[in-house]
């Protein structure tokens, strides 16, 4: 198996990161302002997983096509990643849960974070899953662009752009997406 590492790569977004320990994705990042504070984020997402001192690092074969498949996908192609080993150690049980669900949202359609909270059994638990879709080291892989806030508003977003990426990877994937917030949307 590869040891840990991290590369950076060009989408239809911006550039992205990857990193991974022993060629299983620890954690993706979405575009920040420069590649510097791309890295960071991603590091921090990683926190230990890819080992001390790893750096850049042409990806692994295993994690290569997570790569391609993330590049294709904001490319407006359609991609399964259903078949990407992510490394779950550290992350909550419920948030595990949280992601499972996620991941099975349709691309082009969009769910609530009610909704979600009433698949992992706990309906009462919106704010719960939003908080656990904003700690989410997998974005794109698991899909919480894909989860709105009630009543089809979108809701907030954790990447660099916010509601703005959101809805440009929304759009990306023809999902059929609420209204664009106006003043009164929180």
């Amino acid at each position: 198996m590869t040891p840990g590492g991290l590369s950076l790569f060009d989408t239809a977004i911006g550039r992205c990161g990857i990193a991974w320990r022993d060629g299983v994705v620890v954690a993706v990042q979405l575009p920040e302002a420069d590649d510097r504070a791309t890295r960071a984020r991603l590091m921090r997402r990683a926190g230990g997983a890819v080992g001390p001192g790893a750096g850049e690092a042409p990806p692994p074969p295993e994690v290569q096509p997570a790569i391609d498949g993330i590049v294709a996908h904001l490319r407006g192609e359609l991609h399964d990643f259903t078949n990407v080993d992510l490394d779950l150690r550290g992350v909550p049980a419920f948030d595990r849960r949280v992601y499972d669900v996620t991941r099975a949202i349709p691309r082009g359609t969009t769910r609530s974070y009610g909704d979600v909270a009433v698949s992992v059994g706990e309906a009462s638990a919106a704010v719960e899953v939003g908080r656990a879709l904003a700690r989410n080291p997998f974005p794109i892989i698991v899909p919480c662009h894909r989860v709105l806030a009630a009543g089809g508003r979108i809701g907030g977003f954790s990447a660099h752009g916010g509601v703005s990426t959101k809805l440009r990877i929304l759009a990306i994937e023809d999902a059929v997406a609420a209204s664009p917030p106006t003043l009164f949307d929180g």
